[in-house]
Formats: C-alpha cells, sequence, structure tokens
C-alpha cells in the first residue's frame, strides 16, 4: 500500500500526554513533512480545528463544519454516534474510535456502583450524613447471581469477567449469533431477551446509542425484570426511559439502578430521577481520563492507527459511513 504524505498538512493532537508521547506523535508526523499541534480539548479553538488535516481526540462537533480538508478523526472516544449527525463530517473523512480502551475504567466502575446498591452502602452513606447510626437490612450477592450483559463487547466482557470472578453466572447478548465463550456461559441476540429477563438478578447495560436501542429499557423492559433484580447502565442514557425506570423503582419491582448516563447529560437537578432512595446515578465518569491506564491505552490505539493511516494500512476500529 502506498505510504501517506502530510508535506504541509497540519495534525492536531487534543489527548493529555507526556512528553514522551508528545516526541512519538512529532517524530511520526515531521517523518512524512507535516507538523503537529498539542491543545488540550478545554482549549482547542475553530482555528485550530479548521487548519487540521487529521484529528485526534476530542474536539466540540460544532467547530468541525463537514470540512473537506479534514481527512481523518481519531476519537479518543468508544462512542462515536455524535459524529455522525448531518454536517459534521464530509462524506470523504474517515473515522476510527478508541474501542478497547475503557473496558477496564468502566467496568470497575459498574461493578462498584453495583455492589454498592447490593450491600446498601449509599443508604449508609446518606446516614453518615445525618449522623445515624442504623442497620438498613439484608443484603444481595454476587455470588451464584445470574447476570446478562447488554452489549458484550470490551466493557461488558471485562465487566462480565469481574463479576463472574465474584461468583456471577453471566449471560452476554449480542446482536448477531455467536458462541459463547468465557467469561459468558451463554450468549443470546436480542430476540430472546424477552424471555431472559425474568431469570436474571442483575441487568447491566453497554450498549451503543442506535435508532434500536433508544428507550428499550420501557415500562415493559422492567416489567419483564425479576422482582427484586438490579439494574445497571454505563452505555448511553438514551437506552432508558427515565420515567419508566423511576415508576420500576418506586413500586420497588427492582431492588435497584445504578447509572453512570443519564438521557439528557446533566441531568436537570429538578429531575425525578435524584430523589430515588435506590438510584445511584454519577456522572458519566465512569470512563474519559479519571483513571490512568485509560489514557495510556488510547495514546497506545492513536499511536498505532496513525502509523497506519501513513503506511496505507487499513485503521483498528474504523467506522463504516
Amino acid at each position: 500500500m502506498e505510504r501517506v504524505s502530510l508535506a504541509g498538512k497540519s495534525v492536531l493532537v487534543t489527548l493529555p500526554l507526556t512528553e514522551r508521547q508528545r516526541e512519538e506523535f512529532s517524530s511520526l508526523v515531521s517523518g512524512v513533512g507535516g507538523s503537529v499541534s498539542f491543545v488540550s480539548d478545554a482549549n482547542v479553538t475553530e482555528a485550530d480545528v479548521a487548519t487540521a488535516a487529521i484529528i485526534i481526540g476530542t474536539m466540540p462537533v460544532d467547530m468541525l463544519h463537514a470540512s473537506p480538508e479534514l481527512e481523518w478523526v481519531q476519537t479518543s472516544t468508544a462512542g462515536y454516534d455524535h459524529l455522525l449527525a448531518p454536517g459534521v463530517l464530509a462524506p470523504g473523512t474517515r473515522l476510527s474510535n478508541a474501542s478497547g480502551a475503557y473496558g477496564q475504567a468502566v467496568s470497575e466502575h459498574m461493578l462498584a456502583q453495583l455492589l454498592c446498591l447490593m450491600k446498601r452502602l449509599h443508604r449508609y452513606r446518606d446516614n453518615q450524613g445525618r449522623g445515624l447510626w442504623r442497620d438498613e437490612g439484608p443484603v444481595t450477592s454476587l455470588v451464584g447471581a445470574r447476570v446478562l450483559v447488554l452489549g458484550a463487547g470490551d466493557v461488558g466482557t471485562s465487566f462480565a469477567r469481574l463479576v463472574r470472578d465474584l461468583g456471577a453466572h453471566v449471560t452476554g447478548m449480542r446482536r448477531s449469533v455467536v458462541e459463547a465463550t468465557e467469561p459468558y456461559e451463554r450468549m443470546i441476540t436480542p430476540d430472546a431477551l424477552h424471555d431472559t429477563l425474568p431469570q436474571t438478578d442483575v441487568v447491566a447495560s453497554v450498549l451503543p446509542s442506535t435508532p434500536q436501542t433508544r428507550g428499550m429499557a420501557n415500562d415493559a423492559f422492567f416489567a419483564r425484570m425479576k422482582r427484586g433484580a438490579f439494574f445497571v447502565n454505563a452505555g448511553r442514557g438514551d437506552f432508558v426511559d427515565q420515567d419508566a425506570l423511576c415508576r420500576a423503582l418506586s413500586s420497588g419491582n427492582l431492588a435497584g439502578a445504578a447509572l453512570d448516563v443519564t438521557d439528557p447529560e446533566p441531568l436537570p437537578a429538578d429531575h425525578p430521577l435524584w430523589r430515588q432512595p435506590n438510584a445511584l446515578i454519577t456522572p458519566h465518569v465512569a470512563g474519559w481520563w479519571h483513571l490512568q491506564a485509560t489514557v495510556d491505552n488510547v495514546v497506545r490505539i492513536s499511536l498505532a492507527n496513525l502509523r497506519c493511516y501513513l503506511a496505507g494500512k487499513p485503521l483498528k476500529n474504523e467506522v463504516v459511513r
């Protein structure tokens, strides 16, 4: 394959890099005649974006303007649906994401939220703030629990492995039929979801936002769930009908809901979900740069893809548009 020249072209990198990582990017770009700019995602400007032939990292979507001069965008996130809206990227602009970078961070966050609910630690934390010494009653365990993971990719499988190691029996759900391999005991497709929900103690979603997934967790979904089950969502907020979730929590059908994503974001201060005693909400912080391992993973994926791009080789995680 023919190597790519960046002569007279600029590469914009918005990742939080060490000096050594900056040198790696600079060496690659300068080696093919290009220049590289390092700007934090918080400080990137329209001028930075407008002059870039390649963008690696995150930038405000409204700065892109479907520029035909933009050849390739390597996102620092696994999600990319915001970049697919009309008028954001030109038809010829290539797009790849950072899938595979977030499994550890997001799955550990999901597990922490879930265990907090199962052991009623959220109640004890509330009591601590009030100086209240009170037993909050029986707790539940992942030992022997049946866990259903909706979205058996990198993050879902990392979570499945964590709960499996704590004694759970894990079923995964994917769009197409595949054979179950560890840590999954069983793999289903969406047409089997209706029959699987009543036998499940924990339903955890890491599904992306698609026309098929939006609003899937509705009244009928929660009514099918086993009474006393837990719901975890770290995928996309629009997977959930939040009014339906409030009703499921208020009725006692659900034992608890752990959410790192909502719709909209930020969740309005007056939204009733905030006041559900068995809802544990974090503000979409499971991933991003909170864990250094995530940063290192994104940088590794981005550098590998830059080498592939310059060598004219296929990109990892390229999005077909």
